[in-house]
């Protein structure tokens, strides 16, 4: 065996065991219909379409139990990506404390255009409005590499 310098660690190969193998047992209250169980009553939780007739329903559960491997039911299962790759840890010094940066005003002339903009998409019905959301943000204009809209001032 090869000289094994000190300050390296010798670490054994090991294989997460596949959900399918040891799949997480949940507890739930009662299910609408359009949830089913892959394996038991309580494991391998999937959630189907309402629409579908009885006869539907059965076939499509007796395909995905046949076919339960295929499906990655938790980031380990994904073969060839790295568990690791996907999360990520924001690094913040210990005395950070986050601040709330406020509203920047927009040139009146650019607001206009702005807003006959969205005049023109919301009559188009690129975009259509959402109040009272708090997961809705506010609008930024953004100059694209393509230039930017250009205004006439009161010296042209």
């Amino acid at each position: 065996m090869p000289e094994v310098r000190k300050e390296l660690k010798i670490y054994e190969a090991h294989s997460e065991k596949s959900s399918v193998d040891e799949p997480h047992v949940t507890e739930l209250k009662e299910l609408p219909p359009h949830h089913a169980f892959l394996e038991g009553d309580d494991k391998l939780p999937v959630i189907i379409a309402k629409d579908l007739s009885v006869e539907e329903k059965t076939a499509l559960i007796t395909i995905l139990k046949s076919h339960k491997r295929a499906i990655a039911w938790k980031l380990s299962d994904i073969k060839g990506i790295n568990p690791k790759f996907c999360t990520h840890k924001i690094l913040m010094k210990e005395d950070f404390e986050p601040a709330v940066q406020h509203q920047r005003r927009v040139n009146p002339k650019i607001h206009d255009v702005i807003k006959q903009e969205v005049i023109k998409l919301l009559e188009a019905g690129l975009i259509y409005p959402i109040s009272g959301s708090p997961w809705v943000s506010l609008v930024h204009c953004v100059p694209k590499k393509g230039g930017f809209t250009v205004v006439e001032n009161e010296d042209n």
